[in-house]
């Protein structure tokens, strides 16, 4: 699959997988010293039996929506909803607050984009503000939303860090019913006097969790004191931590709570350590997974951007074809990035955490921890990331 330059070494014989079944061993969970234990990063991927089949309610074409919103639906290829749409969409258009809990890649978009894109057809008025915690998950958004409306005159803007924010600005003095911005930006611009949202009476906070880790929490608070006091708000998360709980608590009334999480861990994921014998090159190691031929299309996650950038380097001097993502980067490089993993341009795509959320990368076939995440919650995110919808897919975490 990958080619290598003439004078790369040969392949070593180390570096194999490791069940690691009974090694209690535990690995440091971040700088506090708390520590995660080994055992969790092992786990059999489970195919589902036949009583768990999900059977959903409805289809997308049953949904009482707008025909041309149905008809882009369908150009998506959705037919039915999975378990997240079957129970948050319905809620949603009723106009009740909804909490929803899902695993990652399981269509949290489409079970609120659908919705709101249903109350804007109907009533043009309606403003929706979407906040998220990175920049390409406001693109990714920004890129459903942009299929979903096709040819129904709605328009979206994409306000984040990183990029041209005078560019931004001129985009929010056109028409404009959806807003999708990281908070941090957000506020820049309310700041600057160009954002207003006090007609904004749709409000979704998508990777809820994530806000908080990245230190979010009072541009958050902020964002929801200045929205419409009446106003539907969502929020989803595959985490439903007590600082969540409180700001539901606050700014969201009498909410439908739906919790479609089927274990920390998405079940199509099979997960395995490796272990690096002491002295030997966690490269070298890399490197004969690698050369594997069922190693297709790899997501490889390192702690720092330096180390990021050094490893995508390394790979590259050994002739694979690599890219780096990590916040450093200039927007118009992350996107071309996750541009060329996506369309198979390189098949590997060395990341620190920024890419461990949100994001939709289609047929990932292994994530790869090279480093060890700060948190287990940071791990369950970056296998997210393979084994989505009902594909299988494998992690493997390196201690």
């Amino acid at each position: 699959m990958y080619k290598r330059n003439n004078a790369q070494r040969p392949r070593a014989n180390s570096g194999r997988r490791n069940s690691g079944r009974g090694f209690s061993r535990q690995v440091p969970r971040g700088n506090a010293g708390e520590r995660i234990n080994i055992n969790r990063f092992i786990n059999k991927a489970q195919l589902p039996s036949a009583a768990e089949v999900f059977a959903p309610r409805y289809s997308f074409s049953e949904l009482k929506i707008h025909p041309s919103l149905k008809a882009a639906i369908e150009r998506r290829g959705y037919v039915t909803p999975t378990p997240i749409q079957d129970a948050a969409i319905p809620e949603v258009l009723a106009g009740r607050d909804v909490i929803g809990l899902a695993n990652t890649g399981t269509g949290k978009t489409a079970a609120f984009l659908v919705p709101l894109i249903q109350k804007i057809l109907t009533n043009p008025q309606e403003k929706a503000l979407i906040v998220v915690p990175t920049r390409e998950l406001a693109i990714q958004i920004q890129e459903e939303f942009v299929a979903l409306v096709r040819g129904l005159r709605l328009f979206s803007v994409v306000v984040v860090g990183g990029a041209n924010i005078g560019r931004q600005i001129s985009e929010l003095r056109l028409r404009h019913n959806v807003v999708v911005g990281t908070p941090g930006r957000l506020k820049d611009l309310i700041d600057r006097k160009v954002l207003d949202l006090s007609r904004f009476n749709n409000v979704v906070l998508d990777e809820a969790d994530r806000m908080l880790d990245m230190g979010f929490l009072p541009d958050v608070k902020l964002l929801l004191s200045l929205v419409a006091p009446k106003r539907q708000t969502l929020l989803f998360s595959a985490t439903f931590s007590t600082e969540i709980e409180n700001l539901v608590r606050k700014f969201l009334t009498d909410p439908e709570k739906i919790s479609i999480k089927t274990g920390e861990t998405s079940r199509q994921v099979e997960q395995d350590i490796v272990r690096v014998s002491i002295g030997k090159d966690k490269v070298e190691v890399l490197h004969d997974l690698l050369i594997k031929t069922e190693f297709e299309k790899v997501l490889v996650f390192t702690r720092t951007k330096h180390g990021a950038d050094r490893l995508t380097k390394n790979l590259h001097l050994r002739g694979f074809k690599a890219e780096a993502i990590h916040g450093d980067k200039p927007h118009a490089k992350r996107q071309r990035a996750l541009k060329m993993f996506k369309e198979n341009i390189v098949e590997i795509l060395v990341a620190t955490d920024v890419a461990a959320r949100g994001l939709d990368i289609p047929n990932v076939s292994h994530v790869i921890n090279f480093d060890l995440p700060n948190t287990y919650e940071d791990y369950i995110h970056r296998i997210g990331r393979t084994g989505r919808a009902d594909q299988r897919g494998t992690a493997l975490t390196f201690v």
